[in-house]
């Protein structure tokens, strides 16, 4: 089994350092008045494609050998992982096809688009997802999936790094969680550099796969999924790294979508 290790996450928060933009913690006076804590953001929604998935996507292409990255990727996704593989496979001189839900907002597919991807659009997520995986079988591409890779969450924990440097007191990371990724990587990085730090996952109320199926102890998928917050809209968490969440996860909390 690949492994998360401490040596992977420096090599990924090297290897990022590439394509993403410095984004430093922004402490917020009024959530720190409202909570009585210090509390700071980081600003991933300042990166070039507006979201931190381009860490993922560029490390994970990284990783590729020359044969892999020669057959072109594939992936699926409705909008933050599509832009953040585009942009990433075109740095690295890569083909890459992107499978988009065809409810995607025009915006997102032209993003992607103008990143030089090719856009396919066909069903709900899921659908799309399973689309992705049968052109890969077909047309022989490499798939990068959106979540459930380790080498894509090695790279997304680059930002835990990031954090520690710049605030090495930090006691409480909050993640928010779709398929998981994101909060693998963060949370197991956390906890190799200093186990007191403790991570908390944050699910939208109607998309909360991640907390019901650490209640029954493994993967479950949802009936259905009901949330504004469309990057978190999962109905299935990853299987690859449900054991890293279930190890270094302290607690997951949901919001409804009013609040």
């Amino acid at each position: 089994m690949e492994e998360l290790t401490l040596e992977k996450f420096e090599e990924a928060s090297e290897i990022v350092k590439e394509v993403t933009l410095e984004t430093k913690l922004v402490y917020s006076e009024y959530f720190s008045a409202q909570t009585g804590n210090k509390v700071y953001f980081k600003p991933e929604n300042m990166q070039y494609t507006g979201a931190y998935k381009v860490r993922g996507a560029y490390y994970k292409i990284s990783t590729l050998t020359e044969e892999e990255k020669a057959k072109g990727l594939i992936t699926a996704s409705a909008g933050n992982h599509a832009q953040g593989v585009a942009y990433a496979a075109k740095l690295a001189g890569v083909k890459a096809t992107v499978v988009m839900p065809t409810t995607t907002p025009l915006i997102k597919v032209n993003r992607t688009k103008g990143y030089g991807a090719e856009v396919v659009l066909a069903g709900v997520f899921d659908e799309a997802c399973a689309y992705a995986y049968k052109l890969a079988d077909e047309h022989g591409y490499t798939f990068v999936h959106p979540f459930d890779d380790l080498a894509v969450a090695t790279g997304q924990g680059s930002i835990a790094m990031e954090i520690i440097k710049e605030l090495p007191t930090v006691d409480y990371i909050l993640v928010p969680i779709g398929g998981g990724g994101l909060c693998t990587g963060v949370s197991t990085l956390a906890k190799l550099l200093n186990p007191k730090i403790k991570v908390i996952g944050v699910e939208p109320a109607g998309a909360n796969c991640m907390q019901e199926s650490l209640k029954e102890g493994h993967v479950l998928t949802l009936p259905q999924v009901n949330t504004i917050a469309d990057g978190t809209a999962v109905k299935r968490p990853g299987e690859k790294l449900f054991p890293y969440i279930q190890q270094n996860v302290d607690d997951i909390i949901t919001i409804e979508d009013s609040e």
